[in-house]
Formats: structure tokens, sequence, C-alpha cells
């Protein structure tokens, strides 16, 4: 990938492990543990898409809570551990690579950003329980245009903040759904699939799909 002059990174899914948070709470939940987790990530999303249609935003720490509220009601388990598990979602583990890559692409002098469906409170924790602050440029959120991803707003806040052009920007996400709508943009998406799912029937290419993000610096030459 030639000319790239900035990373930009997808937060929940790519960065960090959405599922850490059900998982530390693993022997309280039970056996419905994984169906929790599951079940919350996808209403999470969906309600950010549903919200972007309807023009009725709230910001990602809401729509976090309702969409856990609906899958601990679906899942039939107690809600005494609605608080913990919010908690929890405040300080989400990073995946084990995320630390030295981005310290790898700092060094080869990109510039480096999050650019994120949450709220900057979410945002701002998650960076410093990982400790990653001081590798990255910018921490951008959604709120700053009010509406959701794959809103084409949204990608534009990492043009305009970092100073580079659509083409300059590698932007990584393991939603193949995010990855679609950067393409759409113009910026130049790298699909992190973790799972290996299967691509999305979307407009908008890949132009590289990795497995996490450890092949990112040898991709860009860092």
């Amino acid at each position: 990938m030639e000319g790239i002059r900035a990373c930009v990174f997808d937060a929940y899914g790519t960065l960090f492990d959405v599922h850490s948070a059900v998982g530390r709470l693993r022997p309280q939940i039970g056996t419905h543990a994984g169906e929790l987790s599951q079940l919350w990530r996808a209403k999470q999303l969906e309600y950010t898409w549903l919200r972007a249609l309807m023009g009725r935003h709230a910001d990602f720490w809401q729509v976090t809570g309702d969409a856990l509220d609906y899958a601990l009601t679906r899942t039939g388990i107690d809600a005494s551990v609605r608080a913990p598990l919010m908690q929890a979602y405040l300080t989400l583990e990073a995946y084990p690579e995320v630390a030295d890559v981005l310290r790898r692409l700092r060094a080869a002098g990109l510039k480096l950003a999050i650019l994120s469906n949450g709220e900057p409170a979410m945002l701002a924790a998650a960076v410093e329980n990982a400790g990653i602050g001081d590798l990255l440029d910018a921490v951008l959120s959604v709120e700053e245009v009010g509406v959701y991803k794959p809103d084409p707003r949204v990608y534009r806040l990492a043009v305009d903040r970092l100073g580079v052009r659509p083409d300059q920007v590698a932007f990584q996400s393991s939603n193949a759904w995010d990855v679609n709508g950067a393409a759409c943009f113009g910026l130049r998406p790298v699909w992190i699939n973790r799972f290996g799912a299967p691509a999305e029937r979307l407009p908008g290419d890949v132009e590289r799909e990795l497995r996490d993000l450890s092949g990112l610096p040898g991709l860009l030459g860092a």
C-alpha cells in the first residue's frame, strides 16, 4: 500500500475486545454468557444504524446500555450483572498486538488516530486502560457530527483532523460494513477479519484483509 500517511483505527472489535466485558463476569453470568455477549454486540450495532435512519441520535453509552437491557431480557439473565458489565465496558481489554503495532507505525512517521462510534469519555477510558494514548495523534468520536458510521460525515472527520487526503489514509476495522463504508468515502480500507467472516455484500472494495493487526506494519513498509 503506497502513499499512506495516516492510519486510522476503529476502536471496538478492532483495538479493543468487545467480548472481554462479559468474559470477566462469566462465573456470575453462567452458561449463557456467550449468547449474552453476542446478542449485546449485535443489538448495539443495530441500534446505531436504526437511530441514524430515524434521525434520533443518542450517544454510544446510552446505546450500549439499551442493547444490554435488551440482551439481558432476551436471555433471561438476572439484571444484577448490568452495572458491573457496563463498568467493564469502560476498560475492555486491548488485543495483544495493538500496542506494538502502534509503536512501529508511529516510529515510521505515520499519523495515528482512532475513529469510533464511541462516546468521548468511553474512548478516553479504553485508551487509558490500554496505555496507548501517547501513541495517538487523535481520538475521534462520532459525537462531533451526531451520526453513526457508516455515514460519510464520520469518515470525513479523520481526513479533516489529520490534514490528509482520503487516499492517504489506511483505515482498519474488524467490521466488514465499516470498511465498506470507508471505501465508499475514499479511504483505503484494511479489513481486520479476526473471526474469518465472509465479506459483506455491500458497495466499497476492501483493499487488504488481515487476520489481526500484526501484519499491518509490514503491509505499510513500517
